[in-house]
């Protein structure tokens, strides 16, 4: 969900300075560039707010169907969203609206289920040179045809009337979404970053007609904050190639889209508490994640957000509780589909960081020894409890630790970590 801590070279932080070993704007190459930009649409679901056409009957009820499809969305509940969705294309076979929610939903679904959308993913360098998620045929299959009928639906549509602001919009949606596809579960890098500045191109454009269309504003206002960011030779390079960005302007697009109360208004606060953060006003970002999280309380990952920035902003006590909590509503069945892992681990952190080590190693020990398929995930538990073990000065338990951590994958940034401290005792840092 947090990915775009990625596009600023931004590391959790467990209320001790952690340096910042990624800094994914270090070589202003179109690759680099492609990676970094594109990863903006993957934590904007974005919604297309206006209905079109049909009769009354219908539209009611493809319109309370959408509404129930984007609160089980919102709820992780993937499988019930897809449901809705597909009752409400097959009621608007021609509506390419109705497919984007559809292919939101199937994508998530399947991010989801790798941890694609936790925050963690993101912050190590690994990811870029990753393998693509192996997805399934069946579903990469069904994603290229959603998106292939829905572009051309709105190709359509924009031959009649190319200043169509709501075709327009849509088919920036799905060029967004087919971005996000091409980068996770290809590794396309050049043609998601076509998508994705083409899906930029198609919203300016939405706003250029009609200032008023504030949805737009998402994607329009990430992008620019992003390629603001950059540094200065960087942008003046990428200038040349007609991306510009202005961060200033992102954040107050951001702000209007996340007040506006349209179907982005959520994905827009997800990217402003990220901006947020980077820019160290931390309170500012909890405030606007805080909502997320009152809006859709089911919601495991927007809780988890909530409770890793208060670690971010150094409030380490209140983590702590913040993600006890957490872990116990997830006991109680509060949070449909939760990866409990993901909290378990930053539970363990936020510990680590009040030097709260046993109950630390307790918390790691658990995110590895889990049933997940994140295995990039429990490697690193593995690797953190045997240094929690070696500072307790349990030098068996921490080899017994790193051993594991190298049993799940021997080739990684992970298990170089795991093999220096076989040789010799974690001693902090």
């Amino acid at each position: 969900m947090s990915v775009l801590q990625l596009l600023l070279g931004v590391r959790n932080r467990v209320n001790f300075l952690i340096p910042v070993y990624m800094t994914p704007y270090h070589c202003p190459t179109a690759p680099g560039l492609g990676k970094s930009i594109l990863l903006v649409t993957l934590v904007i679901a974005l919604g297309v707010n206006p209905a079109w056409g049909g009769s009354g009957a219908t539209a009611s009820a493809s319109d309370a169907l959408t509404k129930s499809g984007f609160e089980h969305f919102y709820s992780l509940e993937y499988d019930q969203a897809i449901q809705d969705f597909q009752k409400v294309v097959d009621a608007n076979p021609d509506d390419p609206k109705a497919l984007n929610h559809l292919i939101e939903s199937i994508l998530f679904r399947e991010l989801y289920k790798y941890d694609a959308l936790d925050t963690s993913l993101y912050t190590h360098e690994s990811f870029l040179n990753s393998k693509q998620i192996p997805l399934d045929a069946k579903f990469k299959n069904q994603i290229i045809q959603l998106t292939d009928k829905a572009l051309a639906l709105s190709e359509k549509r924009l031959r009649s009337n190319r200043n169509d602001v709501e075709a327009l919009y849509v088919q920036g949606t799905t060029k967004g979404l087919r971005s996000t596809y091409l980068a996770l579960a290809e590794h396309s890098w050049f043609a998601a970053l076509r998508s994705a500045l083409s899906a930029r191109g198609d919203h300016e454009q939405v706003l250029r007609l009609r200032p008023s269309y504030v949805d737009a504003k998402t994607l329009v206002g990430a992008h620019n904050y992003v390629v603001g960011s950059l540094s200065t030779p960087v942008k003046v390079l990428v200038g040349v190639t007609g991306i510009h960005g202005d961060k200033n302007k992102g954040l107050e697009y951001l702000f209007e889209a996340a007040k506006a109360g349209g179907e982005s208004s959520a994905d827009a606060r997800v990217a402003l508490g990220l901006f947020l953060r980077r820019e160290q006003r931390f309170q500012d970002a909890i405030n606007v994640v805080h909502v997320l999280v009152q809006d859709h309380p089911r919601n495991f990952l927007f809780a988890l957000e909530e409770a890793n920035l208060m670690k971010d902003a150094g409030k380490g006590p209140d983590a702590v509780n913040a993600l006890r909590a957490l872990l116990n509503r997830c006991k109680e069945g509060k949070y449909p589909g939760a990866h409990v892992e993901l909290g378990q681990y930053a539970f363990a952190e936020a510990l680590r960081g009040q030097n709260q080590l046993q109950e630390a190693f307790a918390a790691y020990s658990s995110a590895a020894n889990s049933n997940s398929i994140n295995q990039e995930l429990r490697q690193r538990a593995f690797v953190a409890a045997g240094q929690v073990s070696d500072l307790l000065t349990r030098r068996e338990e921490a080899v017994k630790q790193y051993r594991a951590a190298l049993a799940l994958d021997s080739s990684t940034n992970e298990a170089e970590i795991a093999r220096h401290y076989l040789s010799r005792p974690y001693k902090g840092r």
